[in-house]
């Protein structure tokens, strides 16, 4: 239950981010979209666990959460590479394929976290 009060501050996060106005992405149908190539930001916990099952140069897998039907699917989107250590909370990562959204998550066992856009 901790992990997905977790996971849902920071997808409420990522949409005041994305809210705000972040610049840097292409637009699609008025959705932020990051594509192959973008910078983004991955927002974790700061617990020894995330930075120990994730670290720079790890290639992990981006999925979108979908409700539908009064239930929530993960539907992989895309993948990203680890750059690096951004801070307390952060790494930073580079989209290699599909089209990011702010609020996609990423996941790799059982560490979670949460994508938005870099610039």
């Amino acid at each position: 239950m901790y992990t997905l009060t977790r996971i849902v501050g920071a997808i409420v996060l990522s949409l005041a981010l994305s809210a705000a106005g972040l610049a840097g992405a292409a637009e699609k149908k008025g959705e932020v979209v990051m594509k192959q190539g973008s910078t983004v930001h991955l927002f974790h916990s700061g617990t020894a666990d995330v930075k120990k099952e994730i670290c720079p140069n790890d290639v992990i897998p981006v999925y979108r959460e979908i409700m539908a039907g009064g239930h929530t699917t993960s539907k992989p989107v895309g993948k990203v590479k680890v750059i690096s250590y951004e801070g307390e909370h952060y790494f930073q990562a580079q989209v290699l394929q599909g089209d990011i959204k702010p609020g996609d998550i990423v996941k790799k066992k059982t560490a979670s976290c949460l994508v938005y856009n870099a610039q």
